[in-house]
């Protein structure tokens, strides 16, 4: 008889709720149990997990690491699946191998690279992938700089945090006065160059920023599994044009995703994106950690969360590739159920329909969306 599956994602995003359905759905029928941690006791995937904990607040990247441990021996955890504090978490990976936890994670060097887009920036151009131009600003008078060199050469500036996640913290920088024309509608990235330039002047400590141009459309979202072995097992492109999605399989995106990958060991799951800089496709950022739409390649006939709890526990899928690319669709929210605000007793079973781990090719599927049901366009 095969042994359950015992999975831990640690403050993770809302989105992983459908991370989560495809595990337990997996085409190999082993049984998965899931538990969660999360400092919000409203977080969706509190519901959705088997077990679950509030986490503690207030710990430093050491005491965390000993609170995962504890977590993995008291749990039973055989995969880890971390993000908040990933770096630390990773250096300790032989700790957690002797509580008979796998990291599903990179390895510490891999992730290190990708903490600070300069450092990443650096060494992806250094192996042929086309970054855009950017500047590294602390001051007000180096935006300036920045802005007005990116300006001259017919870009519109925007600036970000060369160190963390998402779209945290991107501005588009504009010279338009501010007027009543920005409290119409609804709040935009835009903020004028004034505002900006007043409050790095009355800061008390320099900005970590990156200035570079606005990269225009397509963006498109790599999602790559990897071995061990710094092969890659899959990777496939996830294609957003405004509000239109859809999927890619050419080498224009695949093939850089694959070099900085394999080349990097970005062991597991990583999500490599790129924008357009003039008719180039530059890399815009790094993730070492499964995206938050990952589940929306459920669409292309893959259960890539399985594909790479198995490869954390080295059951080696092997190639993967796609039996075909779903039709386009587009993201809408939905609801998803709540726990009580106080964590209650975990529950014994699983309530409620489940999504499936490979949709029919149906015209509408419930697991294309980041945070809901996605309809074709």
């Amino acid at each position: 008889m095969v042994s359950r599956v015992r999975v831990w994602l640690n403050r993770t995003y809302a989105e992983n709720v459908f991370f989560m359905d495809q595990l337990r759905r997996n085409p190999s029928d082993r049984a998965v149990e899931i538990h969660a941690t999360h400092g919000d006791a409203d977080s969706p995937v509190l519901a959705a997990a088997d077990t679950a904990e509030l986490e503690p607040e207030g710990l430093s990247p050491a005491a965390y690491v000993e609170y995962a441990l504890d977590q993995c021996r008291r749990r039973g955890i055989d995969v880890f699946v971390p993000r908040l504090h990933q770096s630390a978490i990773v250096a300790h990976r032989a700790d957690f191998a002797a509580a008979g936890t796998a990291l599903l994670a990179p390895p510490p060097q891999a992730v290190a690279v990708f903490q600070d887009k300069v450092i990443a920036y650096e060494a992806v151009q250094a192996i042929g992938v086309p970054v855009p131009p950017w500047w590294r600003v602390r001051t007000a008078d180096e935006l300036v700089a920045a802005v007005e060199e990116l300006e001259a050469r017919g870009h519109k500036a925007c600036f970000k945090p060369a160190s963390g996640a998402g779209g945290v913290g991107f501005r588009i920088i504009t010279r338009s006065p501010f007027s009543l024309t920005h409290l119409s509608g609804f709040p935009t990235p835009y903020v004028q160059l004034g505002l900006v330039l007043e409050a790095l002047r009355q800061a008390d400590e320099p900005v970590d920023w990156l200035v570079m141009p606005r990269l225009e459309q397509p963006e498109v979202s790599v999602d790559c599994l990897t071995g061990p072995d710094n092969r890659v097992r899959l990777a496939i492109g996830r294609v957003k044009n405004g509000r239109r999605r859809g999927f890619t399989l050419q080498d224009q995106w695949l093939e850089p995703a694959r070099l900085i990958a394999e080349g990097f060991g970005l062991h597991h799951l990583s999500n490599i994106q790129f924008r357009m800089f003039g008719e180039t496709p530059v890399l815009m950022d790094v993730n070492t950690r499964p995206a938050g739409g990952l589940h929306q390649l459920s669409l292309c006939g893959v259960n890539v969360p399985w594909l790479a709890v198995q490869l954390a526990l080295g059951e080696d899928p092997g190639e993967v590739v796609p039996p075909f690319l779903g039709q386009d669709y587009t993201v809408v929210s939905g609801l998803r159920p709540l726990r009580p605000v106080s964590i209650p007793q975990q529950r014994s079973e699983v309530e409620g329909p489940l999504l499936p781990a490979v949709p029919s090719p149906a015209p509408v599927d419930p697991v294309a969306s980041g945070a809901a049901p996605a309809l074709p366009i």
